[in-house]
């Protein structure tokens, strides 16, 4: 008996794995090192009716794997980029508070500069007449 209606669904969900995924990620180095080793899909053989169960059977076990292994590695990324971001977070934080500190100190400066001036030439405009 050919399984056909399992190889076509199980075949269906890899896809759906497969296009979440951006089209650039293969150029990508970065995988995480908890996941163990990338299941690799099997070959298909339909040269007979034995070998193509066989290999429906290959499929239907790589697919548990790949879900696995998907799973770790969406999990896994998700913990780094938290982590990434994070981290941006705070230096972000550091750097803003510096320059607003900064940006208060001239404002600051300023405003006393502008009084010590103003009441400067009042000052010396009443010493005038």
């Amino acid at each position: 008996m050919v399984r056909k209606g399992f190889l076509l669904a199980s075949i269906g969900g890899l896809l759906a794995v497969v296009v979440c995924a951006p089209a650039h990620a293969a150029e990508r180095s970065w995988v995480p090192a908890s996941c163990g080793t990338e299941p690799t899909a099997p070959a298909v053989d339909v040269s007979s009716v034995e070998k193509y169960n066989a290999s429906v059977d290959k499929v239907s076990a790589y697919e548990k794997a790949a879900r696995t292994y998907n799973a770790c590695v969406s999990k896994t990324a998700l913990k780094d980029e938290t982590a990434i971001s994070n981290e941006a977070r705070e230096k972000i934080a550091y750097i803003h508070e510096g320059s607003t500190a900064v940006q208060q100190r001239i404002g600051a400066n300023f405003t006393q500069l502008t009084t010590a001036l103003k009441t400067g030439g009042a000052k010396l405009q009443k010493a005038a007449h």
